[in-house]
């Protein structure tokens, strides 16, 4: 990018604001920014897949949005914004943390369409989402659910998950699950249980699918 995104807004504070984490006890203004950028975040996303997937249903549609909006994709553009770098806090570990980077970027998008409206967050959002959309020529399905639905076609049962361990420090956790699928098992690892399932269960597809 060749301005930089505080260059970007009419007014830098809310930029500012949506990058400043919190310090002690005392809330941080990124937390009301990153509440309004994720409702932002969803309706850009919603409306660019409405229009370029014209004939997909909305079952094909939710999994293509829910790839485009989770937490790894938005740490991804996090870091090509490189707001790991521009993050104010006194942790500097968190600079790195993916679920932090996710909601800072929410932030900034919420900054945005405060300072400049819809047409503005389109503008920064698109040339680096329409990529992403279009990497997957067909819809994208979540590990877990995908998981699901093989263990219950095969085996009449839902997958079983059990956190086995906490590892890291407090602000980086390590969490190792498993998962089950009648006699079958796998492990994942990933800084919160949401992301060491899904790893579990992308590995148990990859040992024993087909």
């Amino acid at each position: 990018m060749q301005k930089s995104l505080r260059d970007l807004f009419n007014n830098p504070n809310l930029f500012d604001q949506a990058i400043q984490l919190a310090s002690g006890s005392k809330a941080a203004a990124y937390e009301r920014l990153e509440f309004l950028g994720d409702r932002v975040l969803g309706l850009v996303v919603a409306e660019m897949l409405y229009q370029t997937y014209s004939k997909e249903k909305e079952g094909a549609l939710a999994k293509r949005f829910v790839a485009l909006t989770r937490e790894e994709t938005l740490a991804d553009v996090a870091h090509l914004w490189r707001l790991n770098k521009l993050v104010k806090t006194t942790d500097s570990e968190l600079k790195e943390n993916n679920s932090v980077l996710s909601d800072v970027c929410e932030a900034v998008l919420g900054a945005l369409y405060l300072d400049q409206g819809l047409e503005a967050v389109k503008h920064l959002m698109l040339p680096v989402w329409m990529p992403l959309m279009e990497s997957n020529a067909q819809a994208p399905q979540d590990p877990k659910s995908a998981c699901q639905e093989w263990a219950q076609h095969n085996f009449k049962c839902l997958p079983i998950y059990k956190t086995i361990e906490q590892m890291g420090t407090e602000h980086e956790p390590v969490f190792k699950v498993q998962v089950k699928v009648g006699k079958l098992t796998a492990f994942g690892v990933g800084h919160n249980k949401k992301e060491a399932e899904k790893e579990a269960a992308r590995n148990l597809l990859e040992q024993h699918h087909g």
